[in-house]
């Protein structure tokens, strides 16, 4: 199964005017621009974060009790009307934590790949609303290269090189889902490094799906490689892009998941894309028919 991560909405009024100086804004209104289904609203440091109404706080989530609860009966409900049948508790939570990571990931990967900025982002500084299709943060510190003119603006951290900049990526997005995972964990049935494991597909696959609609993607393929190759803890496994030849000769991007969506307990006969029981064949014939991808799977 294909669907998309978040599902905008044309009520939606939150603003989403960054504040003044913000060296996020360029890259999460490009995001906007590509991407309809995610809208990145900062908020200044006197504004509190959104709950209630549909919003639920990244440290709601981590805490796994009664906000995860109702975060995870959507997902329960959307089986059911979408399938016609239960799903398990444990392919619930996967699904759900897929549904919130995919585009949490995106808070960190995209101002690094457009800016080469790196936020932090603590779990308590980020909200979700996953119908309206927005998440609301608030940004306190960025990693960012000595030549960025936004090395001079308060919260700026500066690395040497692009090596100390991927690890910025790394640690950032670690701090902020290392605790969502612990709120999470006991509900999917899984050990640390399946954990990981979806992680790692979270970031590769949504950076992957916002660089072609960016029309960089081949850019996004080796900037994931050199981000995640295989070799950097917690991550499991890394970027692992490989090429398809089409019958006309043509090179199609593909890529075997380190962990597994549990899809495949709803409909056993319809796999993901880059599921390592999807045959190359059928990778092909879905490829070449439906490019850009669905923006996830789950």
């Amino acid at each position: 199964m294909t669907v998309t991560a978040v599902t905008p909405s044309t009520s939606a009024t939150a603003h989403t005017t960054a504040p003044v100086g913000s060296p996020m804004a360029d890259a999460y209104t490009r995001l906007a621009e590509a991407f309809d289904g995610l809208r990145i609203v900062e908020r200044a440091a006197h504004e509190p974060a959104p709950r209630g109404a549909g919003w639920v706080g990244a440290d709601e989530l981590a805490a796994g009790g009664a906000a995860l609860d109702a975060f995870l009966d959507w997902d329960d409900a959307q089986v059911l009307r979408d399938y016609g049948l239960q799903a398990r508790p444990d392919v619930v939570a996967s699904f759900g934590l897929h549904r919130y990571a995919w585009p949490a990931c995106l808070l960190f990967t995209v101002p690094w790949f457009l800016s080469r900025r790196v936020p932090r982002l603590p779990a308590a500084q980020v909200a979700f609303h996953r119908t309206l299709g927005r998440m609301a943060v608030h940004v306190e510190g960025f990693a960012c290269l000595p030549d960025d003119p936004a090395a001079a603006l308060p919260g700026a951290r500066v690395v040497p090189d692009e090596e100390a900049l991927r690890e910025e990526v790394r640690a950032a997005v670690a701090q902020h889902l290392g605790p969502v995972l612990e709120g999470f964990g006991p509900r999917m049935r899984r050990g640390r490094r399946a954990l990981w494991g979806m992680v790692t597909d979270e970031v590769v696959e949504s950076l992957w799906y916002a660089g072609r609609l960016l029309g960089e993607e081949h850019r996004a393929m080796a900037e994931l490689e050199a981000l995640l190759p295989g070799s950097t803890a917690p991550y499991t496994g890394g970027a692992g892009f490989r090429t398809l030849a089409g019958p006309n000769g043509e090179e199609l991007p593909t890529r075997d998941r380190a962990s597994c969506c549990l899809f495949y307990t709803i409909r056993p006969e319809d796999t993901c894309v880059t599921c390592p029981r999807t045959c190359d064949a059928d990778r092909l014939t879905r490829v070449r028919g439906s490019r850009p991808a669905a923006a996830a799977s789950g």
